[in-house]
C-alpha cells in the first residue's frame, strides 16, 4: 500500500452550530478498495472548549503531538489508516479503518504510551463500505490547488 499525506480541511457546522474543522485524508482508494479495512474505529477527546469550540492551547497542544504519534505509528504499521481529523464544538474526533482491531489496539497504545492519560472514548464498528469516510469527503472535500 501506498503510503500518501495528502489532506483537505474545511470549515463545517457541528450540532451546536459552532465550526468544526474537517480534516480529510485524500488519495486512499487503494485502501479502501483493498476490502481488508473494514472496521472504523472513532476515538474521541472531549475537551473544554474555549467559547468557540475550539480547545485551549495546552489541549491543542497535546493533540497535535498526539495526531503525529498515531500518524508515525500507524505509517510504519499498515494495520490501520487515519482518514480524518475533525476538531471543534468541544471535541476532537479521530477516524482511522483497519484491518485487524486487537492489533490496531497495540499500535494506538504504543503510540500514545509516552502520553499523559488522555481523556478519549474508542467506538468500533464495521464498515467495509467506507460509508462514513465517503460522506465526510461528499460533504467537505476540497481539490488541492497544485
Amino acid at each position: 500500500m501506498k503510503y500518501t499525506d495528502k489532506w483537505w480541511s474545511y470549515p463545517a457546522e457541528g450540532e451546536s452550530g459552532k465550526t468544526v474543522i474537517v480534516t480529510g485524508r485524500d488519495c486512499i482508494d487503494e485502501y479502501r478498495e483493498s476490502g481488508k479495512y473494514n472496521y472504523r474505529i472513532d476515538v474521541t477527546w472531549n475537551y473544554n472548549a474555549l467559547p468557540d469550540g475550539m480547545p485551549e492551547e495546552d489541549d491543542a497542544a497535546l493533540m497535535e503531538k498526539a495526531t503525529d504519534a498515531l500518524l508515525e505509528s500507524f505509517k510504519k504499521d499498515r494495520v490501520a489508516v487515519m482518514t480524518g481529523i475533525y476538531t471543534g464544538d468541544g471535541k476532537r474526533d479521530w477516524v482511522f479503518y483497519t484491518k485487524n482491531l486487537k492489533i490496531f489496539s497495540l499500535v494506538f497504545n504504543k503510540a500514545l504510551s509516552e502520553f499523559p492519560t488522555i481523556p478519549i472514548v474508542i467506538e468500533a464498528e464495521e464498515d467495509k463500505d467506507w460509508e462514513e469516510y465517503l460522506h465526510v469527503r461528499e460533504e467537505t472535500y476540497v481539490p488541492d490547488e497544485e
